[in-house]
């Protein structure tokens, strides 16, 4: 039985050649082989020109023979000890040439809508052969027909599968998006009514911090959910870790209609397993795993003459050798970029890392140093290369150290970018002499790769920016701290000068602004006055022409009446005359004689003449008191006894 040391370095080289990245699946299929490393190896990616022997197996693998078609038998032999690699386990070839090899079952599993299809073809097949059995079962055109969930990028129908390096068994699935969906009968009603409508699902990308809005039908599965998110986030099916799925979801299989989604959006969230650091320092050391044969002095036979190569001896693909670029060439949006460089830091290096801030290099300068003097910060520029010796050691030794970490998010705001390629290397140069000035980007130019990463200070002054610092990657966590330490100094005595500054300067625009307040507060009030003023005059006038509008059309009635009056008769005339006394509200009087026949309306109209209209005034008499006004007009003098002469006087009406 292994130790536990040996045990994890079983565990790093089984995950590195086997590409596993689950840490329980692995140990699941280790402990099955009982921890014989090249046993786990050969039943998960199975060897083609030979066998694997295990250190700790102590004896060699028995003689394997094969025999085809009436040839003679090849036997392996045993192997010399003696070894120049490090490594836990090493190829055995035969003493004798290979004169034919076995072919390869591969066992595929096909998904198709609501089917399953599995089918098992030798190595020499090629992808079109798959699709020609697909086609007899599913009844679909191959034409119309698209296979997907390889592990490598190119792959067309004459692509023969040995060259793929795949493992015994994989999953695959088909898309025919020229086809309409076949209608499905559902017993039902309810479910089929909660297919039709569109469910909102509001994915949120926990390493990018960002959120996808995707609209999916209600017959969709939730395993179709999980690889279209694939396309957007590139995490692998089997790497994502959700949340926030119903209780109800048991499997991958459900539709979303069944799943019990809430409505009109339901919100889930999906992030990366994390991987050991181990396993990505294991797979880098794949690379030198040398190859031994079991002839002494003998060198060791070109693999192509067996059709094989050394990936597929490990049955490792090339691909997983290579790491994914950090950020994409020729990105044409940065805030784009750097998602990606995030997502691919966290993935390197672990989610403990410094917060690199989304967006352009010219928002950057925006945030950290054109708000108020009190929230400025520094800027720490990371710049990375892949080429360089020193980027994995500073990475995860000292850029992702908790006290350089903390240090950083609370003095700093850091932003990020990727010098590996030439074309994005040749942006940030063009980025760099536009805010920090040539000779800036001179100096970064004539940095070499073993110089990187570099970690640039930049703090931000009145007129320009300064660069404080260029830290190289050739450095200690401590010496690191130190020379951040010495520009935060620097910048916190700039500070307190702009703070102060600051300051005066809020001052004097708060004594000017209270002062334009007072002087707009008395242009007001005058204004106020004198709009109260004219109002007042405007009023004034306006009462008064009215009051001579009245007066004029009074004065018209007045006369209008008195030449409508008839001839005062002589008191010797041959009808009867009354004599009428009238008294004003002023006490004076005036009297007119009027035939006794004349009717009283005519009495009215003289003492209106008069300037006293029955409107406003009430004409009484003495004896009896009576308002005369109150008599009808028609009735005569004679009749409303005021003959031969009264006294009557004018009273203002109420």
């Amino acid at each position: 039985m292994a130790s536990s040391m040996d045990r994890e370095i079983i565990l790093a080289d089984f995950q590195a050649c086997t590409g596993i990245e689950n840490i329980d699946e692995a140990i699941t299929l280790l402990e099955q082989n009982n921890w014989d490393l090249v046993a786990a190896i050969n039943g998960v990616i199975p060897q083609e020109n030979g066998i694997l022997r295990s250190e700790f197996g102590g004896e060699a693998s028995p003689d394997a023979a094969f025999t085809a078609a009436g040839h003679h038998t090849t036997t392996t032999s045993s192997i010399s000890a003696s070894c120049s690699s490090q490594s836990a386990f090493h190829p055995v070839l035969s003493s004798r040439s290979i004169t034919e090899r076995l072919p390869r079952m591969l066992d595929f599993r096909v998904e198709y809508r609501d089917r399953i299809i599995d089918v098992v073809l030798e190595d020499s097949c090629t992808v079109g052969d798959i699709k020609q059995i697909l086609e007899s079962e599913l009844k679909i055109p191959t034409s119309k027909m698209q296979l997907k969930g390889w592990k490598v990028g190119d792959v067309t129908d004459s692509t023969v599968l040995r060259t793929l390096h795949l493992p015994k068994n994989s999953c695959l699935y088909v898309l025919t998006p020229d086809l309409a969906v076949p209608p499905v009968p559902c017993q039902n009603s309810a479910l089929q009514e909660s297919l039709d409508p569109n469910f909102m699902l509001i994915i949120t990308h926990r390493e990018a911090q960002r959120d996808y809005t995707l609209n999916f039908p209600g017959s969709k599965t939730i395993q179709e959910v999980k690889r279209n998110v694939y396309d957007l986030t590139s995490i692998p099916v089997r790497h994502q870790v959700w949340e926030g799925w119903p209780q109800s979801v048991r499997d991958d299989s459900m539709t979303l209609a069944s799943a019990g989604l809430d409505m009109p959006c339901h919100h889930v969230a999906v992030s990366r397993r994390s991987s050991p650091t181990e396993t990505r320092e294991h797979s880098e050391e794949c690379t030198d795993v040398h190859m031994v044969s079991d002839s002494e002095g003998d060198d060791f036979e070109d693999a192509s003459e067996f059709g094989v190569d050394d990936g597929e001896l490990f049955g490792m693909s090339s691909s997983c050798l290579r790491k994914s670029s950090m950020m994409p060439e020729n990105a044409e949006n940065e805030g784009d970029a750097l998602l990606q460089f995030t997502a691919e830091f966290s993935s390197r290096y672990g989610e403990c890392h410094p917060v690199f801030l989304i967006g352009s290099l010219e928002a950057t300068l925006q945030e950290a140093f054109f708000g108020k003097a009190r929230d400025r910060k520094l800027l720490a520029i990371y710049l990375h290369h892949d080429d360089s010796v020193l980027t994995n050691v500073f990475c995860s030794q000292m850029l992702c150290a908790e006290s350089i970490i903390s240090y950083l998010s609370q003095n700093f705001i850091t932003w990020a970018w990727d010098m590996t390629k030439e074309a994005n290397r040749a942006r940030f140069l063009t980025m760099c002499t536009r805010h920090f000035g040539s000779v800036v980007a001179q100096t970064v130019r004539t940095q070499e790769t073993d110089q990187y990463p570099l970690l640039l200070i930049i703090m931000g002054k009145r007129s320009s920016n300064e660069v404080l610092n260029v830290i190289q990657g050739n450095t200690t966590v401590d010496e690191l701290m130190m020379r951040l330490m010495a520009a935060v100094d620097i910048f916190t005595a700039q500070q307190q000068e702009d703070i102060k500054d600051e300051d005066e300067r809020e001052a004097r625009e708060s004594v000017k602004r209270e002062q334009d307040e007072a002087y707009r507060l008395s242009l007001e009030a005058d204004r106020a006055k004198r709009e109260a003023h004219e109002r007042e005059m405007a009023e004034q006038f306006r009462l008064e022409q009215r009051k001579k509008e009245e007066e004029e059309e009074q004065e018209a009635i007045r006369l209008s009446l008195e030449q409508a009056l008839p001839p005062e008769p002589s008191e010797e005339g041959p009808e009867p005359v009354s004599k009428l006394r009238i008294r004003t509200p002023s006490g004076e009087f005036f009297e007119r004689r009027f035939l006794g026949s004349t009717r009283l309306q005519v009495v009215f109209d003289f003492v209106a003449s008069k300037g006293f209209p029955c409107e406003q005034f009430k004409l009484l008499s003495t004896f009896p008191r009576r308002d005369v006004t109150q008599l009808n007009p028609n009735t005569t003098i004679m009749d409303a006894k005021l003959y031969p002469q009264e006294t009557l006087f004018l009273e203002a009406k109420e």
